[in-house]
């Protein structure tokens, strides 16, 4: 899991997409962290909303890494798509924790998730995340929706790194701990 949190505990505002906050981090050095992420990985994994408004953003920007994004193999969870456009994207409309766990069955390199904080639920009630990266940048929004539901039941993770940015925000890595 990949996300920009509010020091509130936010990943956006009100609204779907009211993201303007993230500029706070968004700087060459988050580039350059965001660039090395997705060379790490073989996919990324999403719910609808997310997806929507990635494809809508990336399938038209030009630098470094709309290519990466656009290039690498994209997942999209959702019963009520028809049909997925954007680059390299397959369309999974059944049970997404049976498809993760054949991904993670496979090997290969990491699978990434950005946003979708529903899907994450999902993810995070039946153990499949290995680990959580939060950007935690420095703005309290007071309210937005929140990055983990109120739902979920306890996890206790191990802190795998800390790693201050010149923008002020702090990279926050996490392991569950089984």
């Amino acid at each position: 899991m990949w996300n920009l949190v509010s020091l509130d505990g936010f990943f956006q505002g009100e609204k779907d997409w009211q993201l303007d906050w993230h500029l706070l981090v968004v700087d060459n050095e988050f580039r350059r962290i965001a660039a090395d992420q997705l060379r790490s990985a073989d996919r990324l994994l999403f719910g609808r909303v997310t997806y929507e408004g990635m494809a809508a953003y990336w399938s038209t920007a030009q630098d470094e890494i709309a290519d990466l994004m656009n290039g690498i193999e994209k997942i999209v969870f959702s019963r009520t798509m028809t049909s997925a456009g954007w680059n390299n994207t397959r369309l999974v409309k059944e049970d997404a924790v049976a498809e993760v766990k054949k991904l993670k069955a496979g090997g290969g390199k990491e699978s990434l998730v950005f946003g979708s904080a529903q899907l994450s639920e999902t993810f995070i009630a039946n153990g499949l995340f290995d680990e959580y990266r939060v950007l935690l940048t420095p703005v309290i929004l007071g309210t937005g929706s929140p990055l983990f539901g109120r739902g979920l039941s306890r996890r206790d993770l191990k802190l795998l790194e800390t790693r201050p940015l010149a923008s002020g925000g702090v990279i926050l890595r996490y392991e569950p701990i089984p």
